[in-house]
């Protein structure tokens, strides 16, 4: 998968809250196709390499750490947090080991999260930058969730208001036939939306999340070459939810969720943590139901047939940008452009 990803590879995923990744047990991942082993040496650094010892092959997923190093399951082979092999127990004592070292992926710590570097080129500075992840005033929590879809139909969910009067009927929105009217802007790397309607609610919560009934900013906003970020703003207080999808294999995605807000005061913020955890849980729930359902029919037609309504524009353009990155830059890359679309829920 990774190497029919084209420019897609060149990018930091996710593979891990900073929580997960310890020093007591290794982690398995599995990102465009690729096994890694996650891990944190002495030194409290995360590092990342093939999950497979050079030994046998088993699962160094499955092994051990101890003193900075960890050892494979299956024969004792022990490696240190570059991949260099140190120490073969069924040798005599003293000889030093062959010249073989594990295959190494550059690792990086930032937002909560430890992100891997999936491309042959030079990493990025930076991965993308989640927002309001340690922002005085602002609390903020991840979900991770496992998805059996692929990652342009799920960044197209996450973005796509027409579904939640169906998928989340009662939770999120009910049919009313507003028209709502929305811009969509394309960059080299974005798909930008906003929608222009100050009267719209996300269910009940609006009552909590906005009990000045204050108007509505909402805007959705797409980065290549995976990542979502949806922002509803009432007056001073927000909600912003941001989902990194990391891409497992064609019909797999672990994506973590970070859901950011700020209310009317710190004692508010505290006190709607838990309420927001279930509500939100129970929405994306709602999302990762629907997908599999439209991932399983897509896998068993073998081919995508979309018909698109005025609404699936950002969608489009979505997959344009997606699909000339995939190809390796084959073709005229899709410009910079803005338009105007209206639809109903």
């Amino acid at each position: 998968m990774r190497a029919d990803s084209g420019l897609l590879k060149e990018s930091w995923y996710a593979a891990g809250t900073a929580d997960e990744i310890t020093d007591r047990k290794p982690v398995g991942r599995t990102i465009l196709g690729e096994r890694l082993v996650l891990w944190r040496g002495a030194d409290g650094r995360a590092v990342a390499h093939a999950d497979r010892c050079m030994h046998r092959n088993a699962p160094l997923s499955e092994g051990e750490l101890f003193d900075g190093r960890i050892g494979c399951p299956y024969h004792g082979w022990v490696y240190d947090t570059d991949g260099r092999l140190v120490s073969i127990p069924a040798e005599v004592d003293g000889s030093k080991p062959p010249e073989v070292r594990l295959p190494c992926w550059p690792v990086i710590e930032r937002h909560g999260l430890v992100w891997v570097w999936m491309g042959e080129g030079e990493p990025d500075p930076d991965p993308f930058p989640m927002p309001y992840w340690d922002t005085p005033g602002w609390k903020a929590y991840y979900m991770v969730t496992e998805f059996d879809n692929g990652v342009t139909q799920l960044v197209e969910n996450f973005m796509d208001v027409p579904h939640t009067v169906f998928v989340h009927k009662g939770w999120f929105r009910t049919a009313s036939r507003k028209q709502v009217r929305m811009t969509v802007e394309r960059t080299d790397d974005s798909v930008l939306v906003t929608y222009h309607q100050p009267d719209d609610e996300i269910g009940f919560t609006g009552r909590i999340l906005n009990p000045s009934n204050e108007p509505m900013v909402h805007t959705d906003k797409f980065y290549m070459p995976n990542t979502t970020r949806v922002d509803y703003q009432f007056g001073q207080r927000g909600f912003v939810i941001t989902s990194t999808c990391t891409p497992e294999g064609p019909f797999k995605t672990r994506v973590y969720t970070l859901i950011s807000y700020t209310l009317s005061s710190r004692m508010v913020n505290r006190l709607m943590r838990p309420f927001l955890k279930f509500y939100t849980r129970r929405v994306i729930q709602q999302d990762v139901e629907i997908m599999e359902v439209q991932g399983r029919n897509l896998k068993a037609h073998t081919a995508e047939f979309f018909h698109h309504s005025e609404a699936d524009l950002h969608h489009i353009w979505i997959e344009e940008l997606r699909e000339w990155s995939r190809s390796g830059g084959v073709g005229e890359r899709p410009g910079a452009e803005t338009r105007d679309a209206v639809f109903y829920i």
